[in-house]
């Protein structure tokens, strides 16, 4: 019968979850988070609790059989949310703990190449957040963003807009996720929150009026320089796909 290792989504949870796997000497063992487990006469449910000194165990096997690339491929790989990834990130583990030593180039199997695969899109999508995203100032003094990334790229993306904007108060808001990452001058932290819907529509009751401003002089200044005759489209989502539009004050005021 197989063991189901039911954890309760997150990282460490994960982390505890294939230290369990280990303890109990499970043949044939099977992760699933919370949210994606379904009961079956023929699986046999292990609830996993989530504890930090486990994960550390088995991140710490991780970094000593392994390089930073390692790491990072585990990491990332968790971060892409994708169906059944920790059937592929528990059977990577496994061929580094038996290997004892680095396996992140090793693409003849096929766990490893699939994982290399999702880190290049992962890596992706964190760099389009940190091109893509734009602030607006709120009347608390807080310059506010709201993304819906594709990976749960948020805690790839707070080192470089901690160090890019160190001297002013933000948040990014992951609204699909339904948590954000808030800087107070000192350090980023965690937060969650009740939007209100306007927040998405640049309101008067959330927004300062000099942010209300600068977005109709963007809408000005776009409408003066840009040439429909001259546009090209097809080029244009090349270099920006349309769902990064979103995210751009810019390109939320023109038509096109």
């Amino acid at each position: 019968m197989q063991t189901i290792f039911v954890y309760d989504g997150s990282f460490i949870g994960f982390l505890s979850a294939v230290f369990d796997v280990y303890d109990y000497r499970a043949t044939s063992p099977k992760i699933v988070a919370d949210q994606n487990y379904a009961a079956s006469f023929f699986t046999k449910k292990n609830e996993v609790i989530s504890s930090n000194a486990k994960a550390k165990r088995v991140w710490k096997g991780i970094l000593k059989f392994g390089e930073s690339q390692d790491a990072s491929l585990i990491y990332r790989g968790f971060l892409s949310e994708l169906p059944d990834m920790e059937k592929v990130l528990l059977a990577y583990i496994q061929l580094l703990f038996k290997a004892k030593k680095s396996i992140a180039k090793n693409f003849a199997e096929p766990e490893i190449l699939r994982l290399s695969q999702i880190n290049k899109k992962v890596g992706r999508e964190k760099h389009r957040m940190e091109a893509f995203v734009r602030f607006r100032k709120t009347k608390d003094e807080i310059y506010f963003s709201t993304i819906s990334p594709d990976f749960n790229v948020l805690p790839l993306i707070e080192k470089h807009f901690s160090k890019r904007y160190a001297d002013q108060l933000w948040c990014i808001y992951d609204v699909s996720r339904n948590y954000g990452i808030y800087y107070d001058l000192q350090k980023a932290v965690i937060v969650h929150l009740d939007l209100p819907a306007q927040i998405l529509n640049s309101p008067e009751s959330i927004f300062t009026e000099e942010e209300l401003n600068y977005q109709k002089l963007w809408k000005n200044y776009f409408e003066s320089t840009n040439i429909a005759a001259r546009a090209n489209k097809k080029l244009h989502e090349q270099h920006i796909p349309k769902r990064y539009w979103k995210y751009l004050s810019e390109k939320a005021l023109l038509a096109w």
